[in-house]
């Protein structure tokens, strides 16, 4: 019988060194592999104020005006006079302790959130199809990722997943611990994320019906084989097609957790508070389900349409009545999406986890489903995992325990409250999906391989494509981000990488100019650069984005409190040095497993401390927070993320700003692929926008680049030497492939690769210019002649 969250959502206090070690913790002989560096990782550092200062300004210098940079630049001076100072010491003293200064603030802003989850916090990844062909049908493909995400389970609690790692320097796992059994809560004072570690059974959602069966033993070992589980699918659509789908809909609760946060928590106590309902019982299976897999009956026929479908669901109404795949989701948990033609994806919230750690996971069950595939094949081929489950269907029934491994429908008691809500629930979500669109870009035509080949860093490349098109549409810069993975340190979560500098505006500036192609290719150089330096910064967590706001919420905490300094009562709890004991590693999943009550606040948290600093906390905002330019760089119009590999066909979230776009991209060695989505902002001009200057900016390359690299070219053929004495020597003549190699041509010989004319320039820049040019020298031959050659002459009728 699946658990309940309750205990979980208790405390928020980690085990201090002398409580007792959970049963869990005394069974285990040894920590594993995944978490044994985590005491090894350095924490995050707290930048210097002066270097933090000077990062901001530079940041801002290209989105500003002269003017706005002088009220900036003397607001900043005025913080580092006055506030900046105190609020860097008191930021100090709250750290100290703690596994790192950002991340309870960081868990604030995402469980502080009010509004929907749905298209504004929740990223989805869209997976390849499986390379299989027969598993690409709903019900075989579905069993298959359920299998393979079920051993990446078995590995994360077993501790047996290798460690993360970036050029052989390891990565934090800490967020591998938060994946699986978690659940956003929302409550009247914020959302908490709760969990059940031990979670067994798995939920399904089929045509916004809920069903749930027991997949794990009590030790984390499978208990179904994919056959197993293809039966219980299966009997789950068959089950589900028996309710018209009009009638389902109504009924279909999954939709309430799109709604406001504060609305959907007073929705949660309607379902819980009559005794004699089993709405509460319902609630507690699904929030303490290991994830979330939903079954769609539609079958999304574009790129476009599949990342909607991942990201938000279909929206399609028929006779009043909601039946799009928008009311088969569960937006407060890890979701594993299916369509009815096997087209898969992930949708995951993303308050504890990034990308990159759901990546992995993604990347894990892609491969693995392909070597179990090679192991039907071949006995002998490598597995994925260090060990793996016993063989289900070899062992004795008894041994599975106290499990229930046939499925059983939740039957919700819809109260005309509860059907009420649900009905306005699904309006206000269907008027936010159609107030989205999303737009695809499949880039073939070259990819990572290609760009290294140019001597550029690929994301750079990319990044400065987000520039120039955008520019080429609008004329202006506006405010763009990208993360940063700061997993090098301890809970390390991002840095936002600030896409706009100087350089980058006069690469666009130069690219749209009169400028020869060299130009051009230089300025794109620089700013490429300056973009990796940055990056580089960024990923040692020297940034700017993360240290102010932390600096910010240490004022407000100071200013809720009335000067003392408090932890927040929401979300995870950040464990302390304290807290931890010699047999478990800082950041071991078994070291904070709770989460805080509402009043409560951990041991070495500064609200157990007088605050020591002798000035009160300013009671006006500070400076910096209170000029213009703090909103300017909140206020993301570009926001990208680059997060994929050739797992994924695409990646994309929702616009951070009504004006904005939201732009997930994935680089492979030969392909690029970007999913744009924007509230309604020209997303398919702007996304073949971007496909014109790939095209254009390709072909720059090849006027300016004298020796030819081909990117595709094997190093085998190094190995070849004219030799006369060679044994080949008369064995035929060699046969010479095409080789895709930049070359020098004149601009008037290159095919037009699609970047001129209206569709990109806009208002015809190129051929307004062209025009000009041959009208000034229409009027050179036209001097000297007379009047009556002006106009079109017209023909006189005949009578």
């Amino acid at each position: 019988m699946p658990s309940s969250l309750n205990g979980s959502l208790a405390s928020s206090q980690p085990p201090n060194g002398d409580s007792e070690p959970s049963s869990a913790q005394k069974s285990k002989p040894k920590p594993g592999i995944t978490y044994a560096g985590q005491d090894k990782l350095p924490k995050l550092p707290i930048p210097t104020l002066e270097d933090t200062c000077k990062r901001y300004l530079d940041a801002l210098r290209p989105l500003q005006s002269h003017r706005e940079q002088s009220e900036t630049e003397a607001a900043v001076q005025e913080f580092l006079r006055r506030d900046g100072p105190i609020l860097q010491e008191k930021l100090k003293k709250y750290a100290t302790g703690k596994s790192s200064y950002i991340e309870q603030f960081w868990y604030d802003s995402y469980l502080n959130f009010d509004n929907p989850v749905v298209l504004n916090l929740n990223p989805f990844f869209l997976l390849e199809d499986d390379p299989t062909p027969a598993r690409n049908n709903q019900v075989t493909r579905a069993a298959s990722l359920v299998i393979s995400a079920l051993s990446f389970v078995r590995a994360v609690r077993k501790e047996e997943l290798p460690p993360d790692t970036v050029r052989g320097t390891p990565l934090c796992m800490y967020q591998y611990s938060r994946l699986f059994g978690t659940a956003r809560v929302p409550t009247e004072n914020g959302c908490q994320i709760g969990q059940d570690e031990g979670a067994k059974h798995l939920v399904v959602l089929c045509r916004g019906q809920f069903y749930w069966f027991d997949v794990l033993d009590d030790n984390s070992d499978l208990i179904m084989t994919e056959k197993d589980m293809a039966v219980n699918l299966q009997v789950i659509v068959d089950d589900a097609v028996q309710t018209p789908i009009q009638e389902a809909a109504k009924g279909a609760v999954g939709v309430l957790s799109t709604e406001n946060r504060k609305i959907w928590a007073g929705l949660r106590d309607v379902l819980t508070r009559e005794e004699d309902s089993n709405n509460a019982e319902c609630l507690s299976t699904v929030d303490s389900a290991i994830f979330i897999l939903c079954l769609d009956y539609t079958e999304p026929q574009t790129s476009a349409q599949l990342c909607g479908n991942m990201l938000c669901g279909s929206s399609e109404v028929v006779k009043g009545v909601q039946i799009g795949t928008c009311t088969n989701r569960w937006y407060d948990k890890l979701q594993i999406i299916v369509c009815k033609n096997g087209s898969a994806g992930i949708n995951f919230e993303h308050t504890g986890v990034d990308g990159h750690t759901v990546l992995r996971m993604a990347s894990d069950v892609y491969t693995d489903t392909i070597l179990r595939f090679a192991k039907s094949i071949n006995g002998h081929s490598p597995s994925l995992w260090a060990s793996t489950s016993p063989d289900p269907s070899k062992r004795d029934p008894s041994s599975f325990g106290d499990v229930s491994t046939t499925p059983h429908k939740l039957e919700w008691d819809m109260v005309p409250e509860l059907s009420t809500a649900l009905r306005f629930a699904e309006t206000r979500l269907a008027d936010l999906i159609q107030q989205n669109e999303f737009q695809t870009l499949d880039f073939e035509a070259y990819g990572k391989n290609f760009i290294t080949s140019m001597g550029f860093s690929p994301d750079a490349f990319v990044q400065m494509a987000y520039q120039a098109a955008y520019y080429g549409l609008y004329g202006r810069v506006e405010c763009t981000y990208e993360p940063a993975m700061t997993k090098f340190f301890l809970h390390g979560r991002t840095e936002a990488i600030r896409s706009v500098t100087p350089e980058s505006v006069a690469f666009v500036q130069t690219f749209w100019a009169e400028a020869p192609a060299a130009q051009k290719i230089e300025a794109l150089k620089k700013a490429s650069q300056k973009h990796t330096n940055i990056t580089r910064e960024c990923s040692k967590a020297q940034g700017q984005d993360r240290h102010l706001y932390a600096l910010f919420s240490v004022w407000q905490r100071a200013l809720d409190e009335d000067g003392a300094e408090a932890a927040s009562s929401n979300g995870y709890s950040s464990p302390t040095d304290a807290g931890s004991t010699p047999s478990s590693p800082v950041g071991s999943p078994k070291r904070d497993n709770n989460i805080p009550s509402e009043d409560g606040d951990g041991p070495g948290s500064p609200a157990s401390r007088p605050v020591s600093h002798p000035q009160p906390p300013p009671q006006q905002m500070p400076s910096l927070f209170a000029d213009s330019g703090w909103d300017r760089i909140n206020n993301t119009i570009l926001s990208t993320s680059n997060c994929g590999n050739p797992s994924l066909r695409q990646f994309g979230f929702g616009p951070t700003s009504g004006d904005g776009f939201g732009i997930g991209y994935i680089i492979k060695d030969d392909s690029i692929s970007i999913c744009a989505s924007s509230k309604h902002r020209q997303t398919q001009r702007f996304v073949d926008a971007i496909e014109a200057y790939f095209l254009e900016i390709r072909r720059m390359l090849r006027m300016t680049q004298n020796k030819a690299t081909s990117p595709r070219a094997s190093r085998v053929r190094e190995a070849e030497r004219p030799d006369v004495g060679s044994r080949f020597k008369t064995k035929g003549r060699v046969i010479k492939g095409e080789k895709e190699e930049p070359r020098e041509v004149k601009v008037e010989e290159e095919e037009d690769d699609g970047l001129g004319g209206y569709g990109f320039f806009d208002a015809g820049m190129l051929l307004q210019a062209i025009k000009a040019n041959e009208d000034e020298k229409a009027s050179e031959k036209a001097v000297g002649q007379a009047k009556r050659s002006v106009g079109k002459k017209l023909r006189l009728s005949e009578y």
